[in-house]
This record gives structure tokens, sequence and C-alpha cells, in this order.
């Protein structure tokens, strides 16, 4: 089954050990440079790496890049690819839906080279608490440092702190 629209996703379901050990982080890191070399083979570069829970059930979240865009035909290639050797390494403790899919026009930013990246774009950043009775400010990223997030929004900056800061992603405006 696919879907289209700003995040593509092919799903293909399969299933892993029980290895309890594991955190999320260390699951994701660990398919993360598992993934990687696969990615850039088949001319893409590989955005993030998603372990989560949602409507009880796991998903391994797959999100990959390339210039002039990411096709259902790159997204099934890897998937192909990656499916067996996750299966041979088995990372994860338990049965997941595992998918892979175009990070988007509206990605997440979260490391420091995404920010580097796209320093000059809009971007949509959420709060955990409302401030000045908004939780989400739309504006043109100026930087980031140390977790800080400074946006360009009705004319003057602002800087958002690390533990302020839910989320930042690209705003694309239509």
């Amino acid at each position: 089954m696919c879907r289209s629209g700003l995040r593509p996703t092919l799903f293909c379901e399969t299933f892993a050990g029980k290895d309890g050990s594991w955190t999320l982080s260390k699951i994701s890191d660990k398919v993360f440079a598992l993934a990687a070399p696969v990615v850039e083979e088949e001319g893409c570069s590989l955005w993030d790496v998603e372990y989560i829970r949602e409507a009880g059930s796991w998903y391994l979240r797959i999100y990959i890049d390339k210039e002039g865009g990411v096709s259902i035909d790159d997204c099934e290639r890897i998937s192909r690819r990656l499916d067996p050797m996750l299966d041979e390494a088995d990372p994860i403790p338990d049965s997941y839906v595992f998918e892979v899919g175009s990070a988007g026009a509206e990605r997440e930013l979260k490391r420091l080279e995404d920010f580097e990246k796209f320093v000059g774009s809009q971007v949509e950043l959420k709060l955990y608490q409302p401030l000045e009775g908004s939780k989400t400010f739309v504006g043109e990223l100026v930087s980031y440092e140390n977790g800080d997030v400074t946006i360009k929004t009705a004319g003057k900056e602002r800087r958002f702190s690390r533990a302020q800061t839910a989320q930042v992603r690209l705003h694309v405006t239509i």
C-alpha cells in the first residue's frame, strides 16, 4: 500500500527477534548505520530513522532524500534491499511495521547538519508550552546554536531554547 503527498511512504510488514535489551536510541542508531550505505548506493541520502510505537504497533521508519526528489521506486528499491538485512541483523526486539519514505517537503529538522543546510528557509517551530498565547511560530530560520533555534518572524528575531522547543520542521506555503 502506498500513499502520496508531501510524505509518500512505502509500507512493508516484517518481524524481528525478542532481544529486550535494546533502547529506542540504540535501535535507531544501529539501523541508521546499517541503512546508510544501502541508501547511498541507491543514489539517495539517509535523512532519519524512527523507531516508535503508535496505536499499539511498533514502526521502523526510514526517511530518505535525493536531489530532485524521492520517487516511489527509490523507496521500493531501498525497502527491498534493507528488509533481508534487517531480518539478518535482527536489531529490533519486537514485531514492527517497516516503512521507507521521503523525508518530505515539510521534514523535521533534528541534527546540526539539518539546521545548517536550511538556514534562510521557512520553518515551523512548535513549543511544549504556549508563549504569548501560541505554541506554533512560523518564520525564517536564522541560526541554531547549542540546541537553541533563532527564527525571524513578524520582522523580528526570536530565540527559542532547546528546553522550550518540541519540534522544528520546514514550512511550505502553497
